[in-house]
């Protein structure tokens, strides 16, 4: 296992600033281009982020060190900020962003001893049993996908324009291609 809490807190502290610097004060144009129909553009992750941060991982988390597996964790609904729109710009959203997942932290640091803790279990509705390291591992992936989903979403934009170098830039090319570039490099 990999798993290290100090490492784990480091990802989950510099994504806030990582998007603020990436994403503050871009063009309209990149934070509301998405990869077609039924996908997210950059605002909406950043809203969904927001969402897992008051809904998602502190409120497992809880339930794991209070409840254990008695009782089932409630739904997330990985959609909802479709519904509950967030107005303002994309400043507001990463400051709130940024604002949650700070104190987020400090909670996580409060309640968590690492020696202790992190085999706790709790009760997924769909997976049964999840310990509380997996819950803080899948935090940690869940913001290095989504931040890999921006920088997906943001190259689609030019991918009429790059012409031939399309077949060069492995951000572009679907996972049809993925599988087949991982083949020819295994």
């Amino acid at each position: 296992m990999n798993f290290n809490m100090k490492e784990a807190i480091e990802v989950l502290e510099r994504t806030p600033q990582s998007l603020e610097y990436f994403l503050s004060g871009l063009s309209n144009s990149w934070l509301q281009s998405n990869e077609g129909e039924g996908t997210w553009n950059v605002s909406e992750v950043i809203e969904h982020l927001i969402d897992g941060e008051k809904n998602n991982w502190m409120p497992r988390l809880e339930m794991i060190m209070k409840e254990g597996e008695k009782k089932p964790f409630p739904p997330f609904d990985r959609f909802s900020h479709l519904n509950n729109r967030h107005d303002g710009s994309i400043e507001n959203k990463l400051l709130e962003f940024k604002a949650i997942r700070s104190q987020n932290i400090t909670k996580l640091q409060r309640m968590i001893e690492p020696d202790l803790h992190l085999e706790l279990t709790g009760s997924h509705p769909a997976f049964g049993k999840v310990h509380l390291r997996e819950l803080l591992s899948t935090w940690v992936v869940h913001d290095l996908t989504h931040i890999a989903q921006i920088s997906r979403v943001m190259a689609e934009r030019y991918r009429a324009d790059v012409g031939p170098w399309q077949e060069y830039l492995g951000i572009l090319k679907n996972d049809v291609n993925r599988k087949e570039e991982r083949l020819i490099y295994t």
